[in-house]
């Protein structure tokens, strides 16, 4: 590497990319395009910065395995910005393995905070954990720190941990302040306030009242019977039953929750299950049939009884019944939660993101715009959305995450 290209990589790491372009605007050489593509991505250009890497990795080629793999990672780092998540999905964990291979800790730690990163976007908890598990911390650039902790408190947060987010929070926060960037100090100071706010409402008792995060673990470790109107399942401590892809039962159950001590009318069940103004006997049969699936389904936490006006939800043990609900509720709130933080997603990321197809999220996100809550920008493979109102509420219990097991 020669004198100019040194300047520049340390101008690069020192957060002076027009320091760098100064002395490598001008050069075709592969190692030049790729300091120049970091210089772009720091600039906010990137776009430019995609084709200036994937210029310096072809130029690369397979006979620098290294200088090629780090411009992958580059290229990676700029695909998760943009919410492209595909692309790193597909070339982190090969771009790893070359620069761990070839003796270049720094960046193989980097690319595995990347694939972490990622998972978490997509809610692949458990594979997120041990990407960040196998990091070597050590190596860990110092710029990279208080990403990687932010990672882990995202992780704790979508998990219902509130100990070990507070704890992961604190650690970015001191990672963040002792390299003094600002923008970095700013991304954990909005992960606190997201931690420190409402996460939830619980109704229980004909009471409605806010919970933060701590206290919505607290509740989901007691022996209430949770309908959890987030998640869309019902559990009682360790016994969980998912309703996600049940959505008449689950309506039938939140609707039983919200009435409980008293029962539900078989009027209102139809009218919020089934949407029936006015029921006839078909209805009525249909109601019996899905009340018996749901007796069959929430047999191992709670009873389902018949009373002369209705149906009772009845907790095993005799338990409370709670209904855990987002602080505000609207539609495609899962949505929504996704576009809170900020970042401009294309559509394939937020179905990859939510486990739909791009055809569902591309109505969700038409609805949207109508109703003047998202904004899209570019056009085709280009085309971005982003929150027009970003909620006024943290994402933690609405963000894609894998359901507990009981």
């Amino acid at each position: 590497m020669d004198s100019l290209v040194t300047a520049a990589a340390r101008s690069l790491a020192m957060g002076d990319p027009l320091g760098a372009l100064n002395r490598v605007a001008l050069r075709e050489d592969p190692a030049a395009l790729a300091l120049r593509g970091i210089a772009m991505a720091q600039l906010g250009d990137l776009p430019r910065a995609r084709e200036l890497l994937r210029r310096g990795a072809r130029a690369f080629g397979a006979r620098e395995p290294v200088a090629r793999a780090r411009c992958l990672v580059a290229q990676a780092e700029i695909a998760l910005v943009s919410r492209g998540l595909a692309e790193p999905m597909r070339t982190l964990g090969t771009a790893r393995a070359v620069l761990a291979e070839h003796g270049d800790r720094a960046n193989a730690a980097h690319a595995g905070y990347l694939e972490a990163r990622c998972l978490l976007l997509i809610g692949r908890l458990d594979e997120a954990g041990r990407v960040l598990d196998s990091i070597d911390a050590d190596a860990l650039p110092p710029v990279s720190r208080p990403g990687a902790w932010l990672v882990a408190a995202g992780i704790a947060m979508r998990r219902i941990e509130a100990g070990p987010a507070r704890t992961a929070l604190d650690r970015a926060a001191r990672a963040a302040h002792g390299i003094a960037v600002p923008a970095l100090v700013a991304e954990v100071e909005r992960a606190a306030q997201a931690f420190e706010a409402p996460a939830g409402r619980l109704h229980a008792g004909g009471e409605e009242r806010l919970l933060l995060l701590g206290e919505v673990e607290a509740v989901l470790a007691s022996d209430m019977l949770v309908v959890d109107a987030c998640r869309n399942l019902v559990r009682a401590g360790d016994k969980v039953v998912p309703l996600g892809s049940r959505p008449v039962l689950f309506a039938l159950a939140r609707a039983l929750a919200q009435a409980w001590p008293g029962d539900v009318s078989r009027e209102a069940l139809l009218a919020q299950a089934f949407r029936a103004r006015e029921a006839d006997e078909s209805h009525r049969g249909r109601l019996r049939v899905e009340i018996g699936r749901l007796r069959a389904e929430l047999g191992p936490l709670a009873e389902l009884h018949a009373t002369e006006g209705g149906f009772l939800l009845q907790p095993r043990g005799g338990a409370a019944v709670g209904l855990l609900l987002p602080p505000h509720e609207e539609e495609h709130a899962a949505l929504l939660a996704l576009l809170a933080d900020g970042e401009a997603w294309s559509s394939s990321a937020l179905a990859l993101a939510l486990g739909v197809s791009a055809r569902t999220v591309q109505r969700a996100l038409e609805a949207l715009a109508a109703a003047g809550k998202a904004d899209c920008f570019g056009r085709g493979r280009a085309c971005r959305w982003t929150a027009r109102q970003v909620p006024g509420f943290p994402t933690s219990l609405l963000l894609p995450a894998a359901l507990p097991v009981g």
